[in-house]
């Protein structure tokens, strides 16, 4: 929704009715773009990251799990990180990180907040 320069909308909206397709990659929608800041929805559907792969991003990540659950391994940390609805991480540029599993049904839908270089 438009309107005075405004924009709007609902962070539930369009999410899968059932799990996706095996195989199927994980709905990324850009909420806001503006230099030096970007805002997505992430919708996972039991997607994880591929065995050995590390993201290892050039921008800082801000994430909050809206819905579902996760599991994200930090490098560094002993134990993988758990998230629940409400459970946010801040990850700086350069924090290698990765995720084990997502839940499927329902929907595991992330807030993500990049800012910096990217």
């Amino acid at each position: 929704m438009t309107g005075g320069g405004c924009t709007s909308g609902d962070l539930f909206f369009g999410l899968p009715a059932a799990p996706m397709d095996q195989g199927a990659e994980e709905q990324v929608l850009a909420l806001v773009a503006r230099p030096g800041v970007r805002v997505e929805r992430i919708v996972s559907t039991g997607q994880a990251s591929p065995p050995g792969y590390w993201y290892d991003q050039a921008e800082d990540e801000f994430v909050v799990l809206l819905a579902g659950e996760a599991l994200l391994t930090i490098e560094g940390r002993p134990e993988p990180l758990r998230l629940t609805p409400g459970t946010w991480v801040d990850l700086p540029a350069r924090c290698r990180h990765r995720i084990e599993w997502t839940q499927a049904d329902p929907p595991t839908v992330w807030l993500a907040v990049f800012t910096g270089r990217g």
